[in-house]
């Protein structure tokens, strides 16, 4: 991050959106509005002294995933590049009540503007590459693993915070009580993945990541750990291997999927227990499993946002939201729409290092594009007649590529709409929908099928006749 922030090719705009895209590739322009931090970044150090004044703490759902805190005005994670922070509008004692200013008083080179206002900012780009990453499935919606309404079952992101020298135990795992250090850990498997009722799909990370909590669990407290799994999917380079190694450590591994997790004691021994109630597939029986602390290795999900996005930028989702891209296996990080790329979870669950060589091959591509200089388009393309164009609009409401321009009447002349050959990619949806007929696609004009149909008749005519 460092190395990207101090890039002299590289303008990094943290905190920002991108709300209007418009063009074709090697000349999009791109809106991006540049929210408020109501801190002068021309003038701020970054010293931390507005942080360490600020006396309004909140529970930090973002980097901390609720197990933690942080100030009304913060930097989102330490060593974050940009090193400016940002005051948190909706929990900042001024902006609630008119009062404190606690940061303004502190801040010795006068960095707060209560007053700033949110930028917008428009440039010009060639490519585009979109990683905008997953959401974490909401554990809350399978509500007989108790995830919001048992203390002590964590979500796999509130673990990792817990297990953090940096989080907000200093990487001691322990109840949601910060004392008491379990002694019998369960960790589910699958949590939203894999399941008809949620997603379909398998996560991919979720084995490898179970299989790490166990192994921090036993190197940090020794306790008893369950690993609740429907199948073991360790594919990849070492992964095998450290699987092993964790079934060497002692970790106890049950195979079936968790049917609820309870605080029902109902014999002895299970008085304070969380229940892990699960059909153990292996030797076909149901199992109640007492133990402390339970883990939800909850599945990722597209972004909430995704099919909005894709259509701001012109390209499709699949079913699950998942941007879709030109060939799964041929090329798997471009789209359909020219000069813009995919990488990461944006595509499809994915671990770090896919992500890393999705990212990297993006930008290979990109690079690629710009050294060729000129671009050579598919000779497919939809082209409108404007004599014939009634300037209804529904080619532009129907072209999922967003390459159907609008054009006024004025002096005198008529509107019409007019295909751009870059955006283009000779799909024909545009072509069905006309209803004027104004629409033909590059040597599938109506007289052209027409030539071809009369000379598919001719020719079996002439085989019918005898000779």
């Amino acid at each position: 991050m460092v190395s990207v922030g101090s890039h002299k090719n590289i303008n990094l705009m943290a905190y920002s959106e991108v709300t209007k895209v418009e063009g074709y590739v090697g000349n999009f322009t791109v809106t991006v509005r540049k929210k408020a931090r109501y801190v002068k970044e021309a003038d701020c150090t970054g010293c931390g002294i507005c942080q360490e004044k600020c006396p309004k703490k909140v529970i930090d759902q973002a980097y901390e995933a609720g197990v933690g805190y942080r100030k009304a005005i913060y930097t989102p994670f330490p060593q974050a590049v940009p090193k400016y922070p940002v005051i948190d509008r909706d929990n900042c004692t001024f902006f609630q009540k008119g009062t404190c200013k606690a940061c303004e008083k502190f801040c010795a080179s006068n960095a707060i503007d209560f007053k700033q206002q949110d930028e917008y900012v428009t440039f010009q780009v060639g490519n585009i590459i979109l990683a905008t990453g997953y959401d974490l499935f909401d554990a809350r919606r399978i509500s007989q693993y108790g995830y919001g309404r048992l203390a002590n079952v964590f979500t796999n992101l509130e673990f990792e915070r817990l297990s953090s020298a940096g989080g907000p135990t200093g990487g001691k795992i322990v109840l949601r009580d910060g004392v008491t250090v379990p002694q019998s850990v369960g960790i589910v498997h699958c949590v939203g993945s894999r399941d008809k009722h949620y997603n379909n799909y398998c996560s991919v990370i979720c084995c490898m990541q179970s299989l790490k909590f166990a192994h921090l669990v036993k190197e940090k407290t020794g306790a008893t750990v369950y690993n609740f799994y429907m199948d073991m999917r360790t594919a990849f380079k070492d992964y095998d291997e450290f699987y092993q190694r964790v079934l060497d450590e002692g970790t106890l591994f049950v195979r079936g999927r968790v049917a609820e997790v309870t605080d029902a004691a109902r014999q002895s021994g299970e008085e304070g227990k969380l229940i892990v109630q699960v059909e153990d597939t292996l030797i076909g029986k149901q199992r109640r499993i007492p133990v402390d602390m339970v883990i939800l290795s909850a599945g990722l999900e597209p972004r909430h946002d995704s099919k909005q996005v894709g259509h701001l930028f012109g390209i499709s989702c699949a079913s699950a939201g998942w941007f879709i891209e030109r060939h799964p296996k041929l090329d798997p990080v471009a789209t359909m729409t020219e000069g813009i790329f995919i990488a990461g979870c944006a595509q499809g669950p994915k671990d770090i290092p896919a992500s890393v060589a999705q990212g990297a091959a993006a930008a290979a591509r990109v690079v690629g594009k710009v050294q060729q200089k000129e671009i050579a388009v598919e000779p497919i393309r939809a082209s409108i007649d404007k004599e014939r164009c009634s300037a209804c609009r529904i080619c532009n409401n129907q072209c999922p590529f967003t390459a159907i321009n609008f054009i006024e009447a004025k002096n005198g002349a008529r509107a019409y709409s007019e295909v751009n050959p870059a955006l283009c990619q000779g799909c024909g949806t545009c072509v069905a929908a006309c209803p004027s007929g104004a629409i033909a696609g590059t040597v599938f004009s109506s007289k052209q099928i027409t030539a071809q149909l009369n000379g598919l008749m001719l020719l079996n005519i002439g085989e019918a006749v005898p000779a």
